[in-house]
Parts: structure tokens; sequence; C-alpha cells
């Protein structure tokens, strides 16, 4: 089984944010950027997935400029065995990324695509749901639990409502968006970061 997870680079969590001068957005010029929070929790979830021997694959996919390589390699030192970088400079709203996932998910064909549940730089929360509704996959929202059955070809999933928790049975293929509870992720070492001989890769030839 393929997972595919999407991380996105975004201003550090622990940097003041700095408004531009003409009010038109983030200063982001020599300000540390970083893997969003919730990118690194859905990433930990799908590397721990395959550990248990329920994926064969785990393929990290960023979208943005290319200093999103830099984020794919993170996101290799964790542990993904791929990464896919589309290049574009246009800015992304969700329904784009959601389409932009979409085409890819037709290419790659995974069984479980994870995100973060938001971004902490816009915190929309909305294109694992756009992504959902695009492929007319089941999705399971705010997970604090994950559980593959891959006989079963089912998915379960507690995520956190107002009320407390809520348990989904999901069909594979599925989608998934990733909260704070559902695990602590790991760190990647600089020496990981810096160790190109592991076998992993990214491709830079997927540019829209």
């Amino acid at each position: 089984m393929k997972i595919m997870v999407a991380i996105k680079r975004v201003i550090d969590y622990a940097v003041k944010i700095r408004v531009k001068p003409d009010k038109t957005g983030v200063e982001t010029t020599n300000v540390k950027m970083s893997m969003n929070p919730f990118c690194e929790i859905a990433l930990e979830e799908a590397l721990r997935i395959r550990e248990l021997g329920l994926a064969s694959e785990v393929i990290a996919v960023s979208m943005g400029p290319q200093q999103c390589v830099d984020t794919l390699r993170t996101g290799l030192a964790m542990g993904a065995d791929r990464g896919i970088h589309v290049d574009t400079r246009d800015t992304l709203f969700p329904l784009s990324v959601a389409k932009l996932l979409r085409a890819l998910i037709d290419v790659e064909k995974p069984q479980l695509l994870i995100l973060g549940k938001q971004a902490i730089d816009d915190d929309c929360n909305q294109t694992g749901q756009m992504l959902a509704g695009l492929l007319n996959w089941p999705q399971g929202t705010f997970a604090s639990k994950v559980v593959l059955d891959k006989q079963k070809q089912i998915i379960t999933v507690d995520r956190e409502v107002d009320g407390g928790l809520e348990t989904l049975c999901l069909d594979l293929p599925a989608i998934i968006t990733t909260d704070l509870r559902l695990n602590q992720p790991s760190t990647a070492t600089t020496m990981a970061k810096l160790d190109s001989g592991n076998g992993n890769d990214v491709d830079g030839d997927n540019k829209c």
C-alpha cells in the first residue's frame, strides 16, 4: 500500500510574525521557515503505519517555490521514501492545492492520503475536505487516533469533535487530516538531513 502525505513550508512557529510596511502581507525575507507542525504529525503517522508493515511506500508532496525542496529534504530525513515537488510561484489557495493533489493521486495511485488539518499560516482547514469531495473518497478529519486494517481494507479514525470523540470506519482509499494529539513527531537530525546515501530522493520533474 502506498501513502501520500502533503507537507507545507511555512514560517517557523517560534518566529515572531512581522507585517510588511505596505500592509500587503507577512514579511518572509530572511525569516526562518520550516515544515507546518500539523504536516509533521501527518508524516509521522504515515511512517508509523509503514513501520508496522502496513504500507510499502511513503511519498511526501510539497507545492510552491524552489525553497520547498528544503522542506521535502526534512521529510526524507524523517523517513519518507520519496519526495515530489510541484514547482510554482503562484499563490496557492486550498482548492488549487486540492486539484493539484488530485492530479498527483491519478498518477501515483495511493490508497491513503494524510494531511495536517490546517496550516499555521492561513489556518484554512479546507484542503483535505475539498480533496475528499473532488475524489469522492471517505474522509476522517481532526484524527487523534488511526488504526489500519490492511486485510479488510478499512481504517478506523478517532476524531476530535466539540462533544468529545467520534469514531469513524472508512473504506480505503481514504483521506485523513491530523490533529495535534495523534502523535509526537520524531526529530530529523542534522546528520540525517546531510545523508544523501539513504536511497531517498526528491522528484523535481512534477512542475505546474
